[in-house]
């Protein structure tokens, strides 16, 4: 850590020196912006690490900013966590939905910012790695195929789009096919140990990818009391 580049794109100038004060402090390369327009056009110009991203901001919002840069082959694999005042299912939900990569309400802890900051790093970091060490890998189960070289996923041929944590949900439960996974051993795997997120998130985060996977996401079965599993 300490050389990636965290673009901050958030009206409130307090909040933003908050966060970016904290975030160069532990040292992170900060930009930022002010409002949706020009925080696009500050990622597709500098391509960062990872984008800081308010919901509620100025003309360009941060739904409609997040859906761009996911429809923008040349910066959609870059990592966004969304800051948002509203913690409604709904809200967190439209947010993963669209392609955030998580997210973390207002008030929050400037240590548990970091966290999920260097935690989505590292998650982005080891994609790249295991990209280049399983060129020829791919798992398929059911009509869902997930190359492992391209972090790619296709339903019956048609390419969908998913988040890199909808992503290693996915590959987990893929690679164990009718294994049973509680909440917290998806957590431990996909975020390691020391990240801080609750059981409830896993659960807004497996309706985004049933959503996603459409007919196929009725072969991830809820183990009621325990976790999940996909339908071998």
């Amino acid at each position: 850590m300490g050389k990636e580049h965290i673009i901050i794109i958030e009206d409130d100038e307090n909040i933003q020196q908050l966060v970016g004060y904290n975030l160069a402090k532990a040292g992170f390369t900060v930009s930022y912006a002010d409002n949706g327009e020009q925080g696009l056009a500050l990622i597709r110009s500098e391509k960062p690490n990872l984008v800081v991203l308010d919901i509620m901001l100025p003309g360009l919002n941060g739904l409609e900013l997040c859906k761009a840069v996911r429809q923008d082959p040349a910066i959609k694999s870059t990592p966004i966590l969304m800051l948002t005042a509203k913690s409604e299912e709904s809200d967190v939900a439209a947010g993963l939905d669209i392609g955030a990569d998580d997210y973390i309400t207002k008030p929050f802890s400037p240590k548990i910012l970091l966290s999920r900051v260097k935690a989505a790093l590292r998650r982005q970091s080891a994609g790249a790695g295991d990209a280049k060490g399983q060129a020829d890998a791919s798992i398929k189960v059911h009509d869902i195929l997930i190359n492992a070289k391209r972090h790619e996923v296709t339903v019956a041929g048609a390419p969908i789009t998913l988040t890199i944590t909808e992503y290693s949900i996915l590959e987990l439960l893929a690679k164990h096919p009718g294994w049973v996974f509680s909440r917290q051993q998806i957590i431990d795997s996909i975020r390691g140990y020391a990240y801080v997120i609750t059981p409830r998130a896993v659960d807004v985060q497996v309706f985004g990818l049933r959503k996603k996977l459409g007919e196929s996401g009725q072969f991830i079965d809820t183990v009621r009391g325990i976790g999940y599993r996909l339908r071998d």
